[in-house]
């Protein structure tokens, strides 16, 4: 390692990685960040019941925005810490909530 290159931080527990980060914070933390032996032994020892509950199967979709709307999505997005296809899936979770409401299909 030359003086310049900067020293990774060893991990040695998968306790040690920071639950919820956003894209940014995750890249940040593994840029910085190296796995050791140990790590991945602990890790493969790791109980299923201790893991969390696998996402459920989502389907892709295209949907086209303006650049503009699309920008707007990202900025308020990264303020909340989430990513803007997450914070897009909420938004229309939400609203299509209210709606079914406002149409009497749910109570």
């Amino acid at each position: 390692m030359s003086d310049g290159e900067a020293r990774m931080i060893p991990l040695t527990d998968p306790s040690e990685v920071p639950p919820e980060m956003n894209e940014k914070e995750a890249r940040e933390f593994w840029d910085t960040h190296e796995v050791t032996e140990e790590y991945l032994e602990k890790a493969r020892s790791t109980p299923e019941d201790a893991l969390p509950p696998p996402r459920p199967r989502t389907k892709p979709v295209a949907v086209r925005f303006d650049e503009d709307v699309l920008d707007r999505l990202k900025t308020l997005a990264e303020s909340k810490g989430k990513g803007y296809q997450t914070m897009l899936k909420e938004f229309v979770v939400e609203r299509l909530y209210e709606e079914e409401k406002r149409e009497g299909i749910l109570k």
